[in-house]
C-alpha cells in the first residue's frame, strides 16, 4: 500500500473525518500534471478524497478543474503524477475503466437521450442490463433503484418531458446505479431552483453517510460553505490550498480563486452625462401559446435606451420563451413587439440581429455556439458575411482569424489554438466569447439569459462590467438572472415573471427581496 501525504495531516483528516485510523483515501491525485500546447492545463496536483466528505473543487474558469477530473474519469491521460485508489496505483484508460472502479461524473450538460425514459437512459451501455428485458421490468428495476439510493424520478417519463433538476436525479442515479463511491458532480446547481438544490444536498449528504465521498465542483460559494467538508482552490492549473470548509469564508475563497478581492461596487454610478433614455425595445400585450400551454400571457414590458432590466423569477417561468420574443426567435400568439416603435412581431432573429439586437442565450453551447465549429467559425459568427470578413461572396479566413484573435483578447481567454472546436474551451470562456460576440452586435440592445450560469466570481465581475459597459453606451440590457443580489447590484428596474406573467416591476435600488420572493411565488405587486 502507498501511503498518501496530505498537508492538512492525514490523522487530523481520518480524526475530524469520524474515520478510524490508518483508513485510506477512497482515491487520491499525487503530482498529476496534464499539458495542451502552450498551456499548462495541470502541474504538481495533489488531492485527496476520504470516505464520508464532500470536497469541494474551486477555481477560476480555465484554472484546470475539469482538465483534474477528466484524468480521474479516464477521458484524459496525466502526462505525469498518478492516481491512488484505497491507496493502491491506478491507471484509468477510459471512463468504463474509471466506473468499474467506482468514479462516476455528472457533467454540466447532461448526456441523457432526450427520446428515451428515464428507465432507458439509466440502463443504457449498463453491463448489468439484461440482453433481453420488457419495458415494464426496465422500469421496474429503475424505480427500486431510485427506492434505494434516495433519488426519486419517474422511471416511465420520457427525458425530454421531465424538468432540469429531474434529469439531474436521472443523470446521478445511472453513476450510482454502476456502484460508484466517489461522485463527481460539475456546477451540480447550475440549472435547479432552490427546493431542488436543497433535495439534492440532502441526497449528497445520505450517500456520503454510507462511507462514499463527493466531488463537488461549484462557483457559488454560499453553498460550497454550506455543504462541503473540505475545499481544494485551483489557480492557474496549480493547487492553491486544501482547507477545512468550516474555517472559510466565501470572500476568503474567493480571494484564493482569483489572487485578489472581487468588489462589485458602483455598479449604478453613470459617468456624467449618461441617462436613461426613451423606449428601444417594447412588448404590448404579447401572449405565446404552444401546444395547448400558455408560455407568455399578456406581457408588456418597455426597454429604456441606457437601462438594465432585470427579469427575476424561478426557471420555467417563461424567462426563456421571453428572450425568444425579444430576439425574434419566436413569434407571438398576439400582442406586437416593437423596435424603435416599428412592429417586428414578424421579423425574424437575423432581422433582430441586424437592427442591433444581440442575444446570450440560456445554453450557451448548443445555442450560442456550434460546438464542433471552430472557435474563429463561433466568434465570428454574427460577422462572417460582412466586409472585411467577406469579399462579394468570397469569405476571407484570415480576416476570420484576426477578428477571432481580437475579440478573445477583449474577453480575456486564451486561446491555445483557433482551430480547436467550442466544445474544448471550459463554459466560462465559451460564455465571455458569445457574450463579446453579441456585444459587437448589440447597438440598440443585448437581451443576456443567466449570463453568470456557471462562472467563477472573477468572471461575474467582468461580465457585469460588461453590462455597465453597454448601458453607459445607452445600450438596453435585459438581464435574466436566478442571482437576486446580482440583479439588486445592477438592475434599474426588475420585472417579476410567474408562470409566464409579469407579477409586478420594482426598482432595483432599495428593493425589498422579500417582495421579490413572494412575487416569484405568484403573489401580485400592488
Amino acid at each position: 500500500m502507498v501511503s498518501i501525504a496530505d498537508p492538512m495531516g492525514t490523522v487530523s483528516i481520518q480524526s475530524r473525518l469520524g474515520l478510524a485510523p490508518g483508513t485510506p483515501p477512497l482515491v487520491a491525485l499525487r503530482g498529476v500534471a496534464k499539458y495542451f500546447p502552450g498551456v499548462i492545463a495541470n502541474e504538481d496536483v495533489d488531492l485527496a478524497i476520504y470516505p464520508g466528505e464532500i470536497h469541494a473543487l474551486l477555481g477560476e474558469n480555465g484554472a484546470g478543474k475539469s482538465t483534474l477530473m477528466n484524468i480521474l474519469t479516464g477521458i484524459y491521460q496525466a502526462d505525469a503524477g498518478e492516481i491512488l485508489r484505497d491507496g493502491e496505483t491506478a491507471e484509468f484508460s477510459s471512463p468504463i475503466d474509471a466506473i468499474a472502479a467506482g468514479i462516476g461524473m455528472v457533467h454540466q450538460h447532461f448526456k441523457l437521450v432526450n427520446a428515451f425514459t428515464v428507465a432507458e437512459n439509466v440502463h443504457l451501455g449498463w453491463s448489468q442490463t439484461p440482453a433481453r428485458i420488457s419495458a415494464r421490468t426496465l422500469e421496474a428495476r429503475t424505480q427500486k433503484l431510485s427506492q434505494d439510493l434516495g433519488l426519486t424520478v419517474n422511471a416511465s417519463a420520457r427525458v425530454s418531458d421531465l424538468s432540469t433538476g429531474e434529469q439531474q436525479r436521472v443523470e446521478i442515479l445511472r453513476v450510482l446505479a454502476r456502484d460508484a463511491k466517489v461522485l463527481i458532480l460539475d456546477e451540480p446547481t447550475a440549472v435547479l431552483t432552490p427546493a431542488e438544490a436543497r433535495e439534492l444536498f440532502v441526497a449528497l449528504r445520505a450517500f456520503t453517510a454510507r462511507g462514499n465521498a463527493v466531488i463537488f465542483i461549484s462557483h457559488k460559494l454560499d453553498e460550497v460553505v454550506e455543504i462541503s467538508n473540505r475545499v481544494t482552490i485551483l489557480r492557474g492549473g496549480r493547487k492553491v490550498a486544501t482547507e477545512w470548509t468550516e474555517s472559510c469564508t466565501e470572500k476568503s475563497l474567493a480571494q484564493m480563486m482569483v489572487g485578489r478581492e472581487i468588489v462589485l461596487n458602483n455598479l449604478r454610478e453613470r459617468p456624467k452625462g449618461a441617462t436613461i433614455g426613451a423606449p428601444v425595445l417594447s412588448l404590448k400585450d404579447v401572449s405565446l401559446k404552444s401546444h395547448g400551454a400558455m408560455l407568455l400571457k399578456n406581457v408588456s414590458l418597455d426597454l429604456h435606451a441606457g437601462e438594465v432590466l432585470g427579469i427575476a423569477g424561478v426557471a420555467g417561468n417563461g424567462q426563456r420563451e421571453l428572450s425568444h420574443m425579444l430576439t425574434g426567435l419566436a413569434v407571438p400568439s398576439s400582442g406586437q413587439v416593437h423596435l424603435d416603435g416599428v412592429d417586428v412581431s414578424m421579423s425574424g432573429a437575423r432581422a433582430m440581429a441586424e437592427a442591433g439586437v444581440g442575444h446570450i442565450p440560456e445554453d450557451r453551447l448548443h445555442a450560442g455556439m456550434s460546438p464542433a465549429l471552430s472557435i474563429t467559425d463561433n466568434t465570428v459568427l454574427r460577422e462572417y458575411a460582412d466586409a472585411p470578413l467577406a469579399q462579394g461572396p468570397w469569405y476571407i479566413p484570415r480576416q476570420a482569424l484576426h477578428l477571432a484573435q481580437e475579440i478573445a483578447k477583449l474577453a480575456e481567454v486564451m486561446v491555445p489554438d483557433f482551430a480547436m472546436p467550442a466544445r474544448n474551451l471550459s463554459g466560462g470562456n465559451q460564455q465571455r466569447l458569445v457574450a463579446r460576440r453579441e456585444m459587437r452586435i448589440a447597438d440598440k440592445v443585448l437581451i443576456a439569459a443567466y449570463p453568470s450560469r456557471g462562472l467563477d466570481v472573477g468572471a461575474i465581475n467582468t461580465m457585469m462590467h460588461y453590462f455597465v459597459e453597454l448601458r453607459d453606451r445607452g445600450v438596453a440590457v435585459i438581464l435574466i438572472s436566478e442571482e437576486l443580489e446580482e440583479l439588486v447590484n445592477l438592475a434599474d428596474r426588475i420585472a417579476v415573471m410567474f408562470h409566464g406573467e409579469i407579477m409586478g416591476i420594482v426598482p432595483g435600488e432599495g428593493v425589498d427581496i422579500e417582495d421579490i420572493g413572494l412575487m416569484m411565488g405568484g403573489r401580485r405587486n400592488t
